[in-house]
């Protein structure tokens, strides 16, 4: 069993930043690939960002490249997206997510676990 709780959403206007954090337990944080998704009301859930188990791998959907960081601290047990240059159309619920395979490019139906969500608006 693996917990995550995500946490940093709030009301940002077009052009700023936001920093999610996931805080993970329950089970080894670092033998997990974490990933982030998305879903807006009516949209299907869609993957943003994901890391590897070390940290040092990454990838990003087209519509967060050159604008989102995923990052993670195993110490801490907590994974990270940083969010800069953010637009309206990157309102949504942001989820938290971990696998336990080997996936740099996930989709929703790869994911063991999911954190509860949380709110990202962005205004224009």
């Amino acid at each position: 069993q693996v917990q995550l709780v995500e946490s940093g959403g709030g009301l940002v206007q077009a052009g700023g930043s936001l920093r999610l954090s996931c805080a993970a337990s329950g089970h080894t944080f670092n033998s997990y690939y974490m990933g982030w998704f998305r879903q807006a009301p009516g949209q299907e859930r869609e993957f943003v960002a994901a890391i590897s188990w070390s940290g040092v791998s990454r990838s990003y959907a087209d519509s967060a490249k050159g604008r989102f960081t995923i990052s993670r601290d195993n110490a801490k047990n907590t994974v990270y997206l940083q969010m800069n240059s953010l637009k309206p159309d990157d309102t949504a619920v942001y989820y938290c997510a971990a696998t336990s395979q080997s996936l740099l490019r996930m989709s929703r139906y790869d994911i063991n676990y999911w954190g509860q969500g949380t709110q990202v608006t962005v205004s224009s």
